[in-house]
């Protein structure tokens, strides 16, 4: 009997001590976790880029990228040309799409295009990172088009006379052309002949008279101008288009 009471005495003070042990025990530390810092990025655009180079069937895209990731791209960048602003916006029904090389500063061209026609840029990057910012147009070169050149025939000290011949330097005939520049100084239009003169400050564009319009490839006409000016320049700037 004795004995029978030992050893139930000793099986409860042993469970009593293991539950003590087991409540007093100190839980393991949880390793503490440091936050990945977020980078913070400069205010500005993380890449730009101009149109370059235009032909009738071709746009070329320069770009620089100013920041890599995480705050900008990775070259190569592709570039995707748009039908519209709201495809572009939306990055919708790409129509054309180039891709550039390693450089940080360099250009995409994009060819098989239609002659004048306006396109819609965006870029991509190397890991498919769109750019939110960059949307831009541009058109590609007219089928028809013309050069001006002028040659000053006579001068004086209060004037001259010029004469601007207009070349149609396109693949398809011209039916109508317009020649336009700006003054450097206070010259001003007295008389034109051979087409029809419109000013607006120093701005000046002469548009064809109704008989010397059309021009077949190649071809040729010219109108003449009498301007006064305090000083007569060296020559005339001009641009012309249809």
């Amino acid at each position: 009997m004795l004995r029978m009471f030992l050893a139930v005495t000793t099986m409860a003070l042993a469970a009593w001590t293991g539950t003590t042990d087991a409540a007093e025990a100190t839980p393991a530390p949880t390793p503490s976790v440091t936050p990945t810092p977020t980078p913070t990025c400069p205010p500005a655009l993380p890449i730009s880029a101009r149109v370059a180079g235009t032909t009738t069937t071709s746009l070329t895209i320069s770009y620089v990228i100013f920041f890599r990731p995480p705050c900008g791209y990775n070259p190569p960048m592709t570039v995707s040309l748009f039908s519209s602003r709201e495809d572009a916006q939306q990055w919708r029904a790409a129509v054309a799409e180039g891709v550039s090389g390693p450089e940080l500063n360099g250009s995409v061209t994009i060819d098989r295009l239609t002659p004048d026609t306006e396109y819609w840029y965006r870029f991509t990057d190397a890991e498919g990172r769109r750019d939110p910012y960059v949307i831009a147009s541009a058109r590609t070169a007219s089928l028809t088009s013309c050069r001006a050149t002028a040659t000053i025939d006579a001068r004086w000290g209060s004037g001259f006379v010029a004469t601007v011949t207009v070349r149609n330097t396109g693949t398809l005939p011209l039916d109508q052309w317009r020649v336009s520049w700006r003054w450097s100084g206070d010259e001003q239009v007295q008389t034109a002949w051979g087409g029809v003169a419109e000013t607006a400050g120093a701005d000046v564009t002469v548009r064809n008279a109704s008989y010397n319009g059309t021009l077949a490839m190649d071809g040729a006409t010219t109108f003449g101008l009498l301007v006064t000016t305090s000083a007569v320049p060296d020559g005339l700037t001009l641009t012309c288009a249809r």
